[in-house]
């Protein structure tokens, strides 16, 4: 088929990642196909770029996909990156087409679901109530009060040792200025950021945290963010105890939300307990591959 693969201006430009986009039309100036390459910029990952592309059903098979991929890993090189990501549902075209162009499987993801209406309230508020000696919850929403902001800011390096398998996905450092980015942005989109943390009650600091986002219509699914507890307080149930706590809090407050969703990796089997046992449920896998340039 005769096609066009049109470079576009892509506004999503960001302190952390900005972005390249092409738009893949037929003869007839109907378009086909997309790609958007992100490129990100920040200390610890200047390494690398994701890749997200979509091709019309109708037109795969038809050298879309390969001529997208190929503008996009042309750009990753330009831009001197050493490696590209890319993820796909598990068994679907994409990870099939993915496997064929080259990109390796290096990240098995599972997305769970928990459904608000079917919530144990009574086990929620055991865990809840039960004594962890040296801790105390705090949670807020939007942006970290100031007297958090930096302690908030050092915990997320709980995140650091997450399980990322064969992915060379480099290091993310976050400071006061990022946190409170990251919950501007949640707000301008118009949706709500919760986070419980657990505070050790020697000196006020914040050992773990969990974000949790709902629709700012209080409807539908809201979306986990991000589970973390600093690797020198592990192995008090921290993680357990922020997240029930979270769900108890969406439960009570959001009487319309329907559910909440989360990813882990499969190797994460720590955070899959927790999740199992507070009742998430499976719904697909996903696969994120890599290629390296």
């Amino acid at each position: 088929m005769s096609l066009c693969i049109t470079p576009l201006t892509d506004p999503a430009h960001g302190p952390h990642s900005r972005r390249q986009a092409w738009l893949a039309s037929d003869a007839d100036s109907i378009p086909v196909g997309t790609a958007f390459l992100r490129l990100f910029v920040a200390p610890g990952q200047e390494h690398l770029a994701e890749l997200t592309l979509q091709v019309h059903p109708a037109e795969r098979r038809r050298g879309v996909g390969s001529r997208l991929l190929d503008a996009a890993v042309a750009a990753a090189r330009e831009n001197a990156r050493r490696c590209v990501i890319a993820q796909a549902e598990a068994g679907s075209a994409g990870d099939d087409f993915a496997t064929a162009r080259g990109f390796r499987r290096v990240l098995t993801l599972m997305y769970s679901r928990l459904a608000l209406a079917g919530v144990d309230t009574t086990a929620l508020a055991g865990i809840i109530a039960r004594p962890y000696p040296g801790y105390r919850l705090v949670s807020w929403q939007g942006t970290v009060p100031d007297h958090l902001a930096q302690t908030f800011a050092a915990s997320r390096r709980a995140m650091d040792d997450m399980p990322m398998d064969d992915t060379d996905y480099g290091t993310v450092t976050w400071d006061v200025d990022r946190v409170r980015a990251a919950a501007k942005a949640v707000e301008e989109r118009g949706d709500r950021l919760h986070t419980v943390v657990a505070v050790t009650t020697s000196d006020d600091s914040i050992a773990g945290f969990t974000e949790l986002v709902v629709p700012g219509n209080g409807t539908g699914d809201g979306q986990h963010y991000g589970t973390g507890v600093l690797p020198e307080h592990r192995g008090h149930g921290l993680g357990r105890w922020m997240k029930a706590e979270s769900i108890r809090q969406a439960h009570e407050r959001y009487p319309e939300l329907g559910g909440l969703l989360t990813d882990t990796a499969s190797s994460n089997t720590h955070m899959r307990r927790i999740n199992d046992g507070l009742g998430y449920t499976h719904g697909h896998t996903t696969h994120q591959h890599q290629f390296d340039l």
